[in-house]
């Protein structure tokens, strides 16, 4: 599914479950070590697509640890984004020639429980996704709009190094499977020169979960692209 949502050029690895042939290199054991089991897993299989995306660009199997905020480091010339939840995990590789950065999440089609829409949202978020319910309601937006933030930041923290509080982007989601995200923070400077002022990307709905993804391209891609196509607030984990 994932890979609906992603330009070509971007190598995309999913899965329902976790893959009993799926390994840990040692620099990432000690990322878990002590941690429960199934976030254990859920670390195991998302580093386990990660080297199947990178497979697909022709990267032999690497570790990839974690940075300062656990977001995955990517070897040297790629980029990529792992996301993972109840019964899905998923992982998107680039080369640095292709995209700038990505981000992507998964999350269950479920409303986000009592409280979490006030604490990630702003008040004219609120009211989209409340107009949005009333005219789809098989969607549940608060949770989408949740996901898209979490895409926005992994799409974020690669190219700045800085935190991004929820309420600093500000997320318009279309019914047609597209939105925007305005950064209401001074823009940074891209390295190609460009000024961030904010992401564009596309979702879906399908079996039970809603997927947000980001792709930023350099600005002179080298492949072309196609036109087809929580129980509380987290950030960056992979």
């Amino acid at each position: 599914m994932i890979g609906e949502l992603l330009p070509a050029g971007v190598a995309a690895a999913e899965a329902y479950g976790d893959p009993p042939d799926a390994r840990l290199f040692p620099a990432e054991e000690a990322l878990v070590a002590g941690a429960l089991e199934k976030r254990r897993r859920e670390f195991t299989t998302g580093r386990h697509l990660a080297r199947r995306a990178l497979a697909e660009l022709g990267v032999p199997p690497v570790a990839l640890p974690a940075g300062t905020r656990r977001e995955p480091l990517w070897p040297d010339g790629t980029v990529g984004s792992i996301t993972h939840c109840t019964g899905y995990r998923a992982a998107v590789a680039a080369r640095d020639g292709t995209l700038l950065s990505a981000g992507i999440d998964a999350e269950p089609n479920e409303p986000l429980p009592t409280g979490v829409l006030d604490s990630i949202s702003l008040p004219g978020e609120r009211a989209r996704v409340a107009e949005l319910l009333r005219h789809d309601p098989a969607v549940c937006w608060d949770r989408l709009l949740f996901s898209v933030k979490e895409s926005v930041y992994k799409a974020w923290f690669p190219l700045t190094g800085r935190w991004l509080d929820f309420e600093e982007a500000d997320v318009r989601i279309e019914a047609a499977g597209t939105f925007r995200a305005r950064l209401l923070v001074p823009p940074p400077t891209l390295a190609d020169g460009r000024p961030l002022t904010g992401f564009t990307g596309r979702w879906l709905a399908r079996h039970g979960l809603v997927l947000a993804a980001i792709a930023v391209p350099v600005a002179t891609p080298t492949v072309p692209h196609r036109t087809a196509h929580p129980a509380g607030a987290r950030r960056g984990s992979g």
